[in-house]
């Protein structure tokens, strides 16, 4: 039988620290990318690139719901970790956002 793991709630930011189209690395044991898509959605991955150790937070760039490594220009799918082309061929973990009084948090 597996265990449940509880998830805790880490702080990100204040919704607006944080722009239409731009992303932030959220520091802690787990690093985690914080993005904001361009029509305002959050949503939240692993920070590093699956292909080479980058952060995607800090500097990936957003497209639409996509981020692109600068690295070697891998892309993944922001709302699902997905990679969306070569290099990278393993996925992002995500992480649900909440946003509560103006708040952004993620359960890690």
């Amino acid at each position: 039988m597996e265990g449940t793991r509880t998830k805790s709630r880490r702080f990100a930011c204040k919704v607006d620290d944080i722009d239409n189209g731009e992303s932030m690395t959220i520091e802690g044991e787990t690093p985690v990318a914080l993005f904001r898509t361009e029509d305002g959605e959050f949503y939240a991955t692993s920070d590093t690139c699956t292909h080479e150790k980058w952060s995607l937070g800090d500097d990936g760039d957003i497209e639409g719901d996509e981020v692109i490594c600068p690295l070697h220009m891998a892309r993944f799918d922001v709302r699902t970790g997905e990679p969306l082309c070569f290099p990278a061929t393993v996925a992002l973990d995500t992480f649900e956002v909440q946003i509560d009084d103006g708040n952004v948090y993620v359960l890690i």
